[in-house]
């Protein structure tokens, strides 16, 4: 009992040494990437109008390896695949790489998780794997097209974060819960230079990948744990407003690859000229409040999901009916 007590205290103050060491990676960073002029220009996708420094989303990274170094290297094939899928997205932050390229990095990350997560052991149909797939790359790639605006991806992470740590404490352990925590650490640094009216750095492809990256093992593992796929509706904001957005271009006749500023948060930070702040404080309510709602009602949790997809659904058509024209004018 009380060498228990002697690691969990241990376990406590490595996670609070995390945030004078991430400070300090984050920072070191900075000197790099001003020194090798990585930065973020203003372009027809962007909702900044300044140049700023990118990649500083590659603290997300730095965080994992701190807690892997410190606490014996517990998830190996997680970590080779963050690594590889943060590698290839900070490389294409510098320069643009082939799409071709990419997807080989991204698929092969993700074989990688799935090792970790045991998919490819036992009885598992092939076609849960091919599910899998689908579903990893539809939210990573959510999550970069989600990190527009300061503080949406930082802020947004930070809730997803807390409500697994909160599953995790509370409800059934899944995973060791110092990656949590130490994962808040680096989102909550990260959110320290971006959370802000003019940010100091924006998260860059590395930074929004590797956080989806993470978000998804993390959730995967609660799936595969509790064979609950409910569980998804921790990511109910960015998913609604990600597949009604490519349903809505479709029916524009546009290219869905081609960059855009139609997403509703992006509406409502350029065409609305809601503060950047606030725009990801309001995205970061209301999944708060869908989260809370979901445990809640944890007991119709299939109903809660669909329910909710289905209101915000309703939401986001109301809101593109009421204020897509706004868009349509600028573009003339």
């Amino acid at each position: 009992m009380a060498m228990a007590g002697i690691e969990n205290a241990m376990s406590w103050w490595l996670i609070a040494l995390a945030i004078p060491v991430l400070f300090i990676a984050e920072l070191v960073y900075f000197k790099i990437a001003d020194k090798f002029d990585i930065i973020d220009k203003p372009n027809e996708r962007s909702s900044h109008k300044s140049i700023t420094l990118r990649g500083g989303g590659i603290i997300f990274y730095i965080a994992i390896v701190y807690f892997a170094m410190l606490f014996g290297f517990p998830y190996p094939w997680f970590l080779l695949g963050l690594t590889l899928i943060t590698f290839v997205s900070f490389i294409d932050d510098v320069i643009d790489l082939s799409s071709k390229v990419r997807i080989l990095f991204h698929f092969s990350a993700m074989a990688l998780m799935f090792m970790q997560w045991g998919l490819f052991g036992g009885d598992m149909p092939w076609w849960y794997i091919l599910i899998a797939f689908i579903f990893c790359t539809g939210v990573i790639n959510a999550y970069n097209f989600m990190d527009g605006i300061n503080g949406i991806t930082g802020g947004y992470s930070l809730v997803v974060l807390g409500a697994l740590a909160y599953i995790n404490s509370c409800v059934t352990q899944f995973v060791m819960p110092e990656l949590i925590y130490i994962a808040i650490v680096g989102c909550l640094v990260f959110n320290f230079f971006n959370f802000r009216k003019k940010a100091k750095c924006f998260a860059g492809d590395c930074g929004s990948v590797a956080m989806a990256f993470i978000i998804l093992f993390l959730l995967g593992k609660l799936i595969i744990k509790t064979e609950n796929l409910s569980y998804i509706v921790f990511l109910m904001m960015y998913g609604v407003d990600s597949i009604l957005t490519i349903v809505h271009r479709i029916m524009l006749g546009e290219n869905i690859f081609e960059a855009h500023r139609k997403h509703a948060y992006q509406i409502m930070a350029n065409e609305l000229k809601m503060p950047h702040i606030g725009v990801s404080l309001l995205y970061m309510l209301l999944q708060t409040l869908i989260i809370v709602g979901y445990v809640i009602c944890f007991d119709y949790c299939y109903t809660y999901l669909f329910g909710s997809a289905f209101i915000l659904s309703l939401g986001y058509i109301w809101f593109m009916k009421r204020y897509f024209y706004l868009h349509a004018l600028n573009k003339k």
